[in-house]
């Protein structure tokens, strides 16, 4: 059978593209120039991240905080008074026969006033002669003055007696009152209205009457503060 098909001139011719060569099947990546404007753009990326990551905002610890300043704040003195014996209804105990073995010997205590609570500074006294034992052989006093704000003080210094209380008489240590000089003798005793016996004579001065006195008594080896009269 006869070949039916169009001769060759009746064939289309394919447009032709200017820089296009016929049978090429390349894509636009294959161009030089896309390829570097291409390679540019990630550059410019990777530049611009790193520049980023670089400019971040970095966290900064802030610095330990100072410790607040110390304050050192004095410790309060240590009250002499307090290592001193407080003779109560319930513990009278203000020395032992031990401490108070020689004449002349002397301890400050404090003795507590019923009536008003108040812990009165007193003194007690050995006396000369007598035993040990012996209630007798002690004279305790409030220390405070019966009239006026004066406090007596226990002076065995002969010399002091004769400088600041211009009292010459003295063997012996006495009581003395720095308000108005006056001398009261722990050895001696003196009658005061009312026919009551007080010890402490008024050896020198115008004090109306001697300090007043605590009962003391001896129990076993402890010497005890009883009553204020």
């Amino acid at each position: 059978m006869p070949d039916q098909s169009p001769p060759d001139r009746y064939k289309a011719e394919m447009p032709q593209i200017p820089g296009v060569h016929p049978g090429s099947n390349r894509g636009p990546l294959s161009n030089p120039a896309v390829r570097m404007v291409g390679a540019l753009l990630v550059v410019l990326l990777v530049v611009f991240i790193g520049a980023r990551w670089m400019l971040r905002p970095k966290h900064i610890e802030a610095p330990p905080a100072e410790p607040p300043p110390r304050i050192e704040v004095p410790s309060p003195a240590p009250d002499p008074n307090a290592a001193l014996p407080h003779a109560t209804e319930q513990d009278p105990g203000i020395a032992t026969v031990a401490e108070m073995a020689q004449p002349w010997s002397s301890k400050q205590f404090f003795m507590r006033n019923g009536l008003t609570g108040e812990n009165v500074p007193a003194l007690l006294i050995r006396l000369p002669g007598g035993s040990a034992s012996q209630d007798s052989a002690y004279w305790a006093f409030s220390l405070n003055a019966p009239y006026g704000n004066c406090q007596m003080e226990y002076v065995t210094d002969l010399d002091k007696l004769k400088t600041d209380y211009d009292f010459k008489a003295a063997k012996h240590p006495m009581v003395g009152n720095p308000c108005n000089r006056t001398v009261f003798d722990p050895t001696k005793l003196t009658n005061l209205p009312g026919n009551v016996w007080v010890r402490g004579a008024i050896a020198q001065g115008s004090d109306l009457r001697p300090p007043l006195g605590i009962e003391v008594k001896v129990k076993g080896k402890s010497i005890q503060a009883i009553r204020m009269e």
